[in-house]
């Protein structure tokens, strides 16, 4: 049984590699025997903006140079705007501003696309590969508003903005597409939705968060790993098109 979580001999690319929840995720693959490359901006080997196309074709042609052909692509990276986000980013609907909208569906759902079309195809070409669309309850779920009430108490205006759901839950759709794109091709696409990771959020949020929580706290980055790793070894070979949902029962209200 503990075969079938091995990724020994395989290549895995995650998007976003180098944030706190790519980090983990690198991490965890790597202790299951995969040669991981990371394309983030913030390190010096393949650098990669996930926004830019030829980028993401140049990182990826060394990659299959170096390492192969990546049987895993965990796409990882994303933009959000934290609880303590300043004022013009988090003020009601009706002004949020266009240019946060389009950088947070640049890079969490064009980003996403474009690793999934560059990468998915080496894949499909070699017949076998797992995609993994990380998510959040944001996109499944609306934002809980009230759990922001803190950052109203001294007059402020504060709401979880738009973008981060709508990207979030665009990525589904994406998933199925892709599912079944390339089913015959022996590529799974599935998406992992994740709730709220620990990360020294303001007390009061973490209060009100954690008192809505069926599970009763915010989830440790490294619980991450173990579905990661699910989805992207033969444990799942007979999962796509998948929502595998680790959100510590968030949904279950």
């Amino acid at each position: 049984m503990t075969d079938l979580f091995s990724l020994e001999g395989r290549v895995a690319v995650v998007t976003g590699g180098a944030g706190q929840v790519g980090v983990e995720i690198v991490r965890g693959l790597e202790e299951q025997g995969a040669r991981v490359a990371v394309f983030d901006l913030a390190v010096e080997r393949f650098e990669v903006d996930v926004t830019d196309r030829e980028a993401i074709v140049r990182a990826t042609d060394e990659v299959v140079q170096e390492m192969g052909v990546p049987h895993v692509l965990v796409n990882a990276a994303a933009l959000d705007s934290p609880p303590d986000a300043p004022a013009e980013e988090a003020g009601p609907f009706e002004s949020y501003p266009e240019q946060s909208f389009d950088q947070v569906m640049n890079v969490n759902v064009k980003g996403t696309f474009l690793a999934s079309q560059v990468i998915g195809a080496w894949m499909a070409a070699q017949g076998r590969g797992s995609i993994i669309n990380v998510s959040s309850v944001y996109g499944m779920l609306s934002p809980v508003q009230e759990l922001y009430d803190f950052r109203r108490k001294g007059g402020e205006e504060f709401f979880k903005p738009v973008a981060y759901s709508v990207s979030k839950s665009a990525l589904y759709n994406l998933t199925r597409y892709l599912a079944t794109y390339w089913a015959k091709s022996g590529v799974r696409v599935n998406t992992l939705t994740l709730a709220g990771v620990w990360n020294d959020q303001p007390q009061d949020f973490l209060d009100a968060y954690t008192e809505r929580m069926p599970i009763g706290r915010m989830a440790d980055v490294r619980e991450v790993v173990g579905p990661v790793v699910f989805l992207a070894s033969d444990a799942s070979s007979y999962v796509t098109g998948a929502n595998l949902v680790a959100d510590g029962g968030w949904s279950a209200w």
